[in-house]
């Protein structure tokens, strides 16, 4: 009878080690597969979490625990029972775990397994803990960022867990201090998303920061956690998103259609152009590539297109606003040129020096950030804060663009500081001649409205309105924000106009030359 044992459990032992064999190896390549790009459809989402979470709760194996782990997925299994006493987990004690992730925790209470002890009471609970550590399968309608792309996950087998007691506490660590974000605890709550399987929502958590590179969450139930991040400061209202857009694509439109007319008229005029208009169509076109980039970047980010073309966009987008603000300061230099007391200074081949400062600088600039790190460029969120009964919500908007908050101060907002500077010194500079000059005159009157004309065009052609980019704080924030949008979306119309206008007041003069020759004719 003893031998029969025997032999029958090591039947058993058998049969056991054959499901182990069969089972964690597909639920592995179920994980792999995870990490794949799964698709635009919604469902093969959730069927494939749905599935998982079905296979591990299903999992045979050895012992009170299991652990399965792939380059970004990691799975835990814990067999439980109604005398639960509680669990901690957290990455610095679970076995292999990459050093590379960063430490994360979480406690469960002894309330956890009460309600379904209560019901029935079962042999064995499962308590599933699924830990992603990126963020492409929980992307929401608002292309929430979110702290380290982390996603902890957990489930008590078929169980629903609400309304603890004692919540479950997860904690989150970033390898940098927080401080100048505005971090939020939440849950992925299934089913609440127009475009997406999901949403994530601060119900039933509460978000606290024991130091500044540590976020706990303290949740009364079981799902997906992630924290939230958003910059701090005055973000734009939500309202005003779909405004700005409208400007955005209405004034750029514009302009694009402005500086296409600008450079073909000029193109089609038979005066011969000297290298002050051939300066003036060098920033046309700059600033056509901009509004181009810009329209396109809005609308082509993932997963609409592949990562490798919103880089190149971004970089693309980066590059025609270096050059578009180098022709300004290009402008402001010929300004002074012509204005100065070197203007009899003939400086050999200076249009072609200009065109490699204008479009070579930039572009050195920009392949040289492609070669160090490419990654700089890709998709960039922008967000936009929206007041709720429980706190501040916010909604964010991707697009192609600078990634690098470090690139974006210095090749962005340096540059143009710089570039804004320049001129708005050099356009006090020549209003001081201007004035100077009228001081001479007795009659000013008929110089006024020429003089404002001239006040108005050198202004726009020297792109002092992105210097209101340095106002978006506090009360300056809103009118900032319109007035930014406004007069930098319709800056190629600006153009336009300053070009018709110059065009017209050189067509008057040679006008008035020719009658002054024809009268001097007719006299002799």
């Amino acid at each position: 009878m003893d031998q029969h044992q025997a032999l029958f459990f090591c039947l058993c032992l058998l049969a056991a080690q054959v499901v182990l064999v069969e089972t964690l190896p597909e639920i592995l390549n179920l994980m792999k597969r995870l990490e794949r790009p799964i698709g635009r459809a919604l469902s093969s989402r959730v069927r494939f979490i749905h599935y998982l979470e079905q296979m591990l709760l299903n999992a045979s194996f050895h012992g009170h625990n299991l652990t399965l782990q792939t380059n970004s997925i990691q799975s835990l299994v814990f067999k439980l029972s109604c005398g639960f006493p509680g669990l901690s987990l957290s990455s610095a004690t679970l076995t292999n775990v990459s050093q590379a992730w960063a430490p994360h925790a979480m406690q469960f209470p002894a309330e956890l397994t009460k309600n379904a002890c209560v019901t029935s009471r079962p042999a064995e609970l499962r308590l599933i803990c699924v830990y992603f550590f990126t963020a492409h399968l929980f992307q929401d309608d608002r292309n929430s960022s979110l702290l380290n792309n982390y996603v902890l996950g957990a489930q008590l087998d078929h169980w629903p867990v609400n309304n603890l007691q004692r919540p479950v506490n997860i904690s989150f660590w970033h390898n940098r201090s927080l401080e100048g974000y505005t971090v939020t605890c939440v849950f992925w709550k299934e089913g609440t998303g127009k475009h997406s399987w999901g949403a994530w929502s601060p119900e039933g958590c509460y978000t606290e920061q024991p130091s500044p590179t540590q976020v706990l969450c303290h949740c009364n139930h079981l799902t997906y956690f992630a924290v939230l991040m958003q910059l701090s400061g005055d973000p734009v209202p939500t309202e005003l998103q779909t405004p700005l857009e409208y400007i955005s694509l209405v004034g750029c439109s514009i302009s694009i259609v402005a500086s296409l007319l600008t450079i073909l008229l000029n193109a089609h005029s038979r005066k011969q152009s000297d290298s002050t208009t051939r300066i003036h169509m060098n920033l046309n076109g700059s600033v056509l590539l901009l509004n181009v980039t810009f329209l396109l970047s809005s609308q082509m980010v993932p997963p609409t297109v592949p990562r490798s073309v919103c880089m190149v966009l971004a970089a693309t987008l980066h590059y025609a606003l270096l050059s578009s603000l180098t022709w300004m300061g290009v402008e402001g230099f010929n300004l002074y040129l012509l204005l100065g007391r070197v203007y009899n200074v003939h400086i050999r081949r200076y249009l072609l020096k200009l065109c490699v400062l204008g479009w070579g600088f930039p572009a050195l600039l920009v392949l040289l950030l492609l070669m160090i790190k490419s990654s700089v460029y890709g998709p960039c969120v922008i967000s936009f804060s929206k007041s709720q009964e429980n706190g501040t919500d916010f909604q964010n908007v991707s697009m192609c663009w600078v990634r690098s908050p470090m690139v974006h101060s210095i090749l962005v907002m340096g540059y143009g500081g710089l570039t804004s500077l320049f001129n708005l010194v050099v356009l006090a500079w020549a209003l001081w001649i201007l004035c100077r000059l009228r001081a001479r005159e007795k009659a000013l009157s008929p110089w006024v409205y020429r003089d404002i004309v001239m006040v108005l065009g050198l202004t726009v052609l020297l792109g002092t309105s992105w210097s209101l980019a340095f106002f978006s704080f506090g009360v300056f924030l809103l009118p900032q924000v319109f007035l930014f949008t406004i007069f930098n979306s319709l800056y190629g119309f600006f153009l336009f106009l300053w070009f018709c206008s110059q065009k017209r007041y050189s067509d008057a003069e040679a006008k008035a030359v020719m009658e002054a020759v024809s009268f001097s004719q007719m006299t002799h």
